[in-house]
């Protein structure tokens, strides 16, 4: 094989591989990512058979991190972060420290020095961005509160990572690594010294060059970037070509990311960050996300398969106990700890049992912080593999962790005392109107006030029909209340809300909220009390509505269908159709057979054949 083809190879192997072991994990109910890594694993020094080039996979990673965190950074909102900081930002702080220091104690067990448990604990500590939004888009959750706070959570874990990024080397060279020491005094402006006061002035030199170069980097950003980027997009956006505005986006985002390191001394990943946050002000982010994401998936996807070629499988064989306490550690760290945190912060249990189980991996980010490591001279690549390792085995299990945590949920809903020991709630968190002054009846309870909850309260008040809103932000109850809407603020699944909106005389339940499992779980407690309730529940997918339906609810409604019949309805009336022939034919299409999406491939071969 010819040299010049050699990075053509690396690609045509990562993206080849790549897809065939992502198709199988997908088949097998698994996030993609699983099949990426072991793609690289086929395809490393550990694996029999071809093994491509590591050095070249791992600079097409570097440009997998860079536009990793571009996208962060464009979809970063201190806005979205802002709104849920009594529950993400103390939530991650404390769960990143604590899993931080159950990873650094099972490395000291281990007689590993103080720089390597460091950096092994971190590692530990941060969720995959990837899985974690993956998961809450499949669940339907990513719009709602939980997924806001979720969102908010990892903002905030990114966040804590670009600051390790940069202060990493002068940490470890505080905790005495010799690797860092060397690379620090060999970089410019860099501290030497043998004695302890020396190091100590070192340090503190090392640290007030490292802050000032990345002050001096963000300003540059802040006063100049923020202004030329934006108006150099728009610029090329007034153009009309869809591949210069493409090429514009890659251009800033790599070009800024190699700039930084090159002139402040700063990482690739901090600085494609800031350019990140600088296009998030403009108008155009939204296209510049949209035209960055087929790069930065493609690219994601050779980091990932870089990660994996870096796992020696041995490690599996050889030390499973190592493998097995380390994940019990991510697991530990991250979902058990982080659910804890959340209903001390007097989030519902439910909530957050589920919440916890999807932090219970990591990712990207981990693979970074161990790359880092390595590089520095203090981690080995048995202990990458280690964290790679078990990066693997709890993404894997990470759907078993989900159906152990809504098992859990649904046990402890059947104990209401201790549910609400476990809550720490007393009495419900709720707000009235004069309507409890009397026993109502005949009236509606809405559960959740957000857009669709919204629309339905509008519609029921325009008609003078009561009703009962039930929702879990205080901001919209107050809202709410501002408007003369009867609201109850709480989670509807948890013991006394529910009752507040007098169930029992009720003549109709609504249940707006995304989440079908808290919405199976509300639909039992009002059954419960009122047998004959009308029900009429929001889904996502056909075999959700199936199962509702199943359930003996009045109406499942699957927002998607919903669109096309009313986008179905007015094509007919644009071309003509009168308004009895056009509800006619909606109707026929209302009572049809549903075809999921999945059936139209099958569909298509039976009629090739």
């Amino acid at each position: 094989m010819h040299v010049q083809t050699g990075l053509l190879v690396t690609l045509a192997a990562a993206f080849g591989v790549a897809f065939l072991f992502g198709l199988v994990a997908a088949k097998l109910k698994m996030p993609p990512l699983v099949g990426y890594l072991l793609a690289g694993i086929a395809l490393g020094p550990h694996s029999p058979g071809y093994v491509s080039d590591i050095s070249l996979a791992s600079q097409l990673a570097e440009i997998g991190v860079i536009l990793l965190m571009f996208g962060v950074g464009l979809h970063f909102s201190p806005g979205d972060l802002i709104r849920v900081r009594r529950i993400a930002l103390p939530g991650a702080v404390i769960q990143m420290t604590i899993a931080m220091g159950l990873g650094a104690t099972l490395a000291f067990s281990w007689g590993w020095d103080a720089p390597a448990a460091v950096v092994f604990g971190m590692s530990l500590s941060v969720a995959s961005t990837v899985v974690v939004l993956r998961v809450l888009e499949d669940r339907g959750l990513l719009d709602s509160l939980d997924g806001r706070i979720a969102v908010g959570w990892l903002i905030a874990e990114d966040l804590v990572v670009v600051v390790a990024l940069v202060m990493l080397p002068a940490v470890l060279e505080t905790l005495g690594a010799p690797g860092v020491r060397d690379v620090l005094h060999s970089a410019p402006g860099g501290a030497g010294g043998t004695a302890a006061g020396a190091v100590g002035l070192g340090l503190l030199k090392v640290v007030a060059v490292t802050v000032l170069k990345v002050a001096a980097f963000i300003a540059l950003m802040a006063f100049v970037g923020r202004r030329t980027v934006p108006w150099l997009l728009t610029h090329v956006a007034r153009m009309g070509s869809r591949e210069l505005f493409t090429l514009a986006i890659l251009a800033v985002a790599l070009g800024v990311a190699v700039g930084a390191a090159s002139l402040f001394g700063v990482s690739f990943a901090l600085g494609a960050f800031v350019a990140g946050v600088v296009i998030s002000e403009s108008d155009l982010s939204y296209r510049a996300g949209a035209d960055a994401l087929p790069m930065q998936d493609a690219f994601a996807v050779i980091f990932f398969v870089a990660a994996g070629m870096l796992i020696d499988p041995a490690v599996l064989l050889h030390e499973p106990g190592r493998v097995a306490l380390t994940s019990g550690v991510i697991i530990l760290g991250n979902t058990l700890v982080a659910a804890v945190v959340m209903v001390l912060l007097r989030h519902p249990l439910g909530a957050s049992l589920r919440l916890g189980a999807s932090f219970g991996q990591i990712g990207e980010f981990s693979f970074i912080l161990a790359g880092i490591g390595v590089s520095l001279g203090v981690l080995t690549e048995e202990a990458r593999s280690l964290i790679l390792a078990a990066a693997l085995v709890t993404i894997v299990l990470n759907p078993l962790l989900f159906l152990a945590m809504d098992r859990l949920s649904e046990w402890l809903a059947r104990y209401p005392r201790l549910l609400d020991k476990l809550e720490r709630q007393k009495a419900p968190r709720l707000y009235t109107t004069d309507l409890w002054m009397a026993t109502p009846a005949n009236h509606v309870i809405l559960i959740g006030y957000g857009r669709v909850g919204r629309t339905i309260g509008d519609a029921l008040q325009r008609v003078g029909i009561p009703f009962i809103a039930i929702d879990q932000d205080r901001r919209v109850v107050d809202a709410m209340r501002t408007l003369g809407v009867t609201a109850v603020y709480g989670d509807a699944t948890r013991p006394g809300i529910l009752e507040h909106a007098k169930p029992e005389f009720a003549r109709l339940l609504v249940v707006a909220t995304p989440d079908p499992y808290h919405a199976r779980h509300v639909i039992e407690l009002v059954r419960a009390k009122n047998p004959d309730i009308d029900i009429i529940v929001r889904t996502h997918t056909d075999q959700e509505q199936e199962h509702f339906e199943r359930l003996g609810v009045s109406k499942a409604l699957m927002g998607e269908r919903e669109l096309a019949f009313g986008m179905a309805y007015h094509s007919l009336r644009s071309i003509g159709c009168d308004d009895d022939r056009a509800d006619d034919v909606i109707q026929t299409l209302r009572g049809g057979a549903r075809m999921p999406t999945r059936e139209f491939h099958s569909v298509g071969l039976a009629g090739n054949t």
